[in-house]
């Protein structure tokens, strides 16, 4: 059973910047690849970026492309989500999430196994 947990949230001012991470325990992230995701109220689930743990690829909503930087440290067994340039829309509870990389769509929320508890993200105006 793997477990997950985010760190890094917070409220920033636009145009700012915030690291997230997730922390994996119980198993190594090796052979999976790993989500980040976010959620408002009243709205599903939305896909932002992913990274194959053993290759290193990576994926990006188009929302976020040039603007949100993911990245894996092999030592800490972590995924990181490196967020600059926020902007207000960027708000939401951010989750990261893990499955092994030839499941399911690379954008579907169902298609993950693990989930960690959430981080909330704060961009004020």
């Amino acid at each position: 059973q793997m477990q997950l947990g985010e760190s890094g949230g917070g409220l920033v001012q636009a145009g700012g910047s915030l690291r997230l991470s997730c922390a994996a325990s119980g198993r190594t992230l090796s052979s999976y690849a790993v989500a980040w995701f976010r959620q408002v109220p009243g709205k599903e689930r939305e896909f932002v970026a992913r990274i194959t743990w053993n290759t290193g690829f990576t994926m990006y909503a188009d929302s976020v492309k040039g603007r949100f930087t993911i990245s894996r440290d092999i030592a800490r067994n972590t995924v990181d989500l490196q967020m600059n340039s926020l902007k207000p829309e960027d708000t939401a509870v951010y989750y990261c999430a893990t499955t092994r990389p030839s499941s399911g769509t690379y954008d579907s929320a169902s298609s993950y196994n693990y989930w960690g508890q959430g981080t909330q993200v704060t961009v004020s105006s």
